[in-house]
């Protein structure tokens, strides 16, 4: 059972407190939580038993400020991004690796990416970590003008001085997409794209370029999508209305291709029997035993470990900015997708 804190009036317990409980200096104290020289072995043992029975715990953010450091690495990223969340996650394990922290700050409906940044820099993060970042270059290179920026999931072109871009081959996954489906005897593909969404143009264009290597161009077809499952949705009723139907749908994410999913079922279409359904990320809804969607994966771990190292080298080392690290996707089959029924 965890010690019950002495501290009754609710505020965090301090150095003074634990002084008081182990019934010697602030200042000796200090020098056991630093592991400095000054304390004898029996003191240290006290000092330590005293602050776990009173529930001290270092500030760990206060000792590093007052070495001017504070090796925190800002991340922007959006709240109604599955992939998103998946990423976060994994950029908690390789900044620990490093020896930092991360701070983490939200863009949502009413919270812009200029203020989901303001924070983080209030904050002295030492390096931002922007995913899919839709703030214009001049954007860009004012925040790489001040610290080390890392842009994950979106393509630069022209590349902003600075800024260090981390991203999936975009292309190359909608094409092994493509590929699959036709290999199961689609020839009616159609693409929910992504909008101007990060990585959208470079979807688009893998869809079409493998729809034209595989003697298809003629049935190129996309339908206007998004980010969201109400945006899967919207399109899927598109797709329903008008004839005929595809026999097979590149969604651009999976939340836009899970939207699809709902609303297809709902109108009595089969998946995979009548249509076959893609999504894009692997995200944690993808994966869902009810969902069991067949899907591009990003490699997650890969990219938050490129993206950190990116960083955390140019603070430790100086090393130049504005390289660009792009990380193959893979094709995970599961139960969306089946061979194209016979007419």
């Amino acid at each position: 059972m965890p010690p019950t804190p002495a501290v009754s009036d609710g505020r965090r317990p301090t150095l003074a407190d634990v002084a008081a409980r182990a019934g010697v200096s602030t200042a000796l104290v200090s020098i056991v939580m630093r592991g400095a020289k000054g304390a004898s072995t029996a003191t240290r043992e006290r000092v330590m038993a005293a602050a776990q029975e009173i529930g001290y715990r270092p500030d760990s953010r206060a000792r590093l400020l007052r070495s001017n450091r504070t090796r925190l690495i800002g991340v922007q990223f959006e709240i109604q991004e599955p992939f998103h969340a998946d990423l976060v996650e994994r950029l908690y394990s390789a900044a620990e690796a490093a020896g930092y922290q991360l701070a983490l700050s939200a863009v949502a409906a009413s919270r812009s990416e200029r203020q989901a940044v303001e924070p983080l820099l209030g904050d002295r993060c030492e390096a931002l970590i922007l995913l899919g970042p839709k703030a214009p270059p001049a954007r860009l290179a004012e925040l790489a003008a001040l610290l080390p920026v890392a842009s994950v999931a979106r393509r630069l072109r022209p590349a902003v001085p600075g800024v260090h871009v981390v991203r999936t081959a975009d292309d190359e996954g909608a094409s092994q997409a493509v590929d699959h489906l036709v290999a199961l005897g689609h020839r009616d593909i159609l693409h929910v794209d992504g909008g101007r969404a990060p990585g959208a143009a470079e979807r688009r264009r893998g869809y079409r370029t493998a729809m034209t290597d595989h003697g298809l161009g003629d049935r190129v077809r996309v339908l206007p999508g998004g980010l969201t499952e109400q945006d899967g949705a919207a399109a899927a009723r598109a797709i329903v209305d008008a004839t005929p139907w595809p026999t097979a749908v590149l969604a651009f994410n999976d939340a836009c291709a899970t939207g699809l999913l709902g609303a297809l079922f709902r109108a009595g279409v089969q998946v995979p029997g009548e249509i076959s359904v893609v999504g894009f990320d692997d995200s944690r809804v993808a994966r869902l035993p009810h969902v069991d969607l067949t899907t591009v994966a990003q490699d997650t771990s890969r990219i938050a470990q490129l993206t950190v190292a990116a960083v955390t080298a140019r603070l430790e080392g100086g090393v130049p900015p504005g390289r660009e690290d792009v990380v193959a996707p893979r094709l995970v089959v599961r139960g969306t997708t089946a061979p194209r029924r016979s007419p």
